[in-house]
């Protein structure tokens, strides 16, 4: 991965990831293209799609005052950029936890299945702490076009500015986007944030994605406080092991510091010679 970062503004564009079809399908705009393949789906978006899905099924209900705290997708298969539907439930209902399930998919094939765990909101101010160091805010950093190492219609729309120049498996980085998650379609907050955090992955890369492949298989996020704004912060970590796994690990942010963190295990192979 290159260290060098550009004062040059990204790639502002109308529109959004994702166009509505009905309450529960919905079509992917170039935009969410991915990074491994342009032709798929980038899990990123998706990922926010997801909470959307779950916050629509949640405000059919009475307000509850829960939040959710956990959420956990694995990634069964192929993220074809088409036309994706996503189901709710919920599992197991209760008035100071509650946990869903959303499965989406694609030509009527499960691609991913997400359980979200919801607790309840109450007032701990008075017991609060943790480390609670906060990133160098991102208006004062300069912008880094990851287009320089991924392509993709996602990688593309991005904004991102790296604390520091970004290091093979360390990078810390402020990711923010001009597009909508659903054109035209309100969002709640905490989707617009969960839709940049599988980003991750691709801000700290240990080896050339042109001679290694190194793709998530999953992504799990808790998170200890209500992130709030338009920026996602990624303290990211990637780890390779010698035997063909990997692991991205991240401490989320927004700008007022630590939300909670993530993380993303890696299946780590060489591409096939002259690829």
């Amino acid at each position: 991965m290159s260290d060098s970062t550009s004062t040059s503004t990204a790639p502002f564009t109308r529109g959004g990831y994702f166009e509505a079809i009905d309450d529960r399908r919905y079509k992917p705009t170039t935009h969410a293209g991915g990074a491994w393949d342009p032709d798929e789906q980038h899990f990123s978006p998706l990922g926010g799609l997801v909470v959307h899905a779950i916050d629509r099924h949640r405000a059919a209900g009475p307000d509850d005052g829960l939040v959710l705290s956990r959420i956990s997708y694995d990634i069964l298969g192929r993220l074809a950029l088409d036309e994706c539907e996503i189901e709710v439930v919920t599992l197991r209902p209760g008035r100071t936890i509650e946990l869903l399930e959303a499965v989406v998919r694609i030509a009527g094939r499960p691609v991913v299945r997400a359980r979200a765990w919801f607790l309840a909101g109450l007032d701990t101010a008075a017991v609060a702490g943790g480390p609670g160091e906060r990133l160098a805010p991102p208006e004062s950093l300069p912008t880094w076009s990851m287009s320089d190492v991924w392509p993709g219609g996602y990688i593309a729309s991005l904004d991102v500015r790296p604390v520091a120049p970004p290091l093979p498996g360390r990078t810390s980085a402020w990711i923010s986007t001009p597009l909508d998650l659903v054109a035209g379609v309100p969002v709640g907050p905490l989707a617009s944030y969960l839709a940049l955090v599988d980003t991750a992955n691709g801000i700290a890369v240990r080896q050339p994605p042109t001679a290694w492949m190194f793709p998530n298989v999953d992504l799990t996020v808790h998170l200890h406080r209500q992130p709030r704004g338009t920026w996602t912060g990624l303290d990211t970590t990637v780890t390779f092991g010698p035997a063909g796994q990997g692991l991205t690990s991240t401490v989320l942010h927004d700008v007022d510091g630590p939300v909670g963190q993530a993380q993303q295990i890696l299946t780590v192979r060489p591409l096939p010679s002259g690829a």
